[in-house]
């Protein structure tokens, strides 16, 4: 078991790509499966396997026009790497400042 190897107070998050490593991730006892580029098909059939022995969340592809659909799946974390490496550029001037009296 995963958790054998860990602190008590520390969670175990498995990232999984197909069902296949679902059911290895449930039967090693992981805390958090992380479900990632799965379609929506593969997805709900994940978390029917996991069947509330784990937390579950996305990733992968995780868009603000698709979340909505991603949230009704019923997981329980949803990840997005494009909060961080999609986001626009703000720039911000040292012309702006002034001093606060």
């Amino acid at each position: 078991m995963a958790k054998d190897y860990a602190p008590f107070v520390r969670k175990i998050e498995v990232e999984v790509e197909n069902l296949e490593m679902v059911k290895e991730a449930v039967e090693a006892g992981a805390d958090i499966i992380m479900l990632d580029n799965m379609s929506t098909e593969e997805m709900q059939e994940a978390i029917k396997i996991i069947d509330g022995r784990a937390e579950t969340e996305c990733s992968g592809n995780v868009t603000k026009e698709n979340i909505g659909r991603l949230t009704a799946l019923g997981v329980d974390y949803i990840s997005s790497g494009a909060l961080t490496h999609s986001a626009p550029i703000l720039d911000i001037s040292m012309k702006n400042l002034h001093a606060v009296e």
